[in-house]
């Protein structure tokens, strides 16, 4: 069975690569010699995925916040 870090490092990498590819993707749709769009289409997409990633943050900044300090003191 693969450790827990060796998994995370094997999906992170994955997942990464493949939001990375879809975020180019919807890159492509600025171009405006195939597509049609507003500023106000393009705000909504950037507000979508603007909120999606202050999710994502929240999630790492709160499971890091609950890992136990290194450092033991009495008083």
């Amino acid at each position: 069975m693969r450790d827990k870090r060796s998994r995370f490092i094997e999906l992170g990498e994955a997942r990464v690569t493949k939001a990375t590819q879809m975020l180019r993707l919807i890159g492509n749709l600025a171009n405006s010699n195939n597509y049609e769009y507003s500023a106000e289409d393009a705000q909504k997409i950037f507000t979508a995925l603007d909120a999606e990633m202050k999710l994502l943050k929240a999630k790492f900044q709160t499971a890091l916040s609950k890992r136990p300090k290194d450092e033991f003191k009495l008083g």
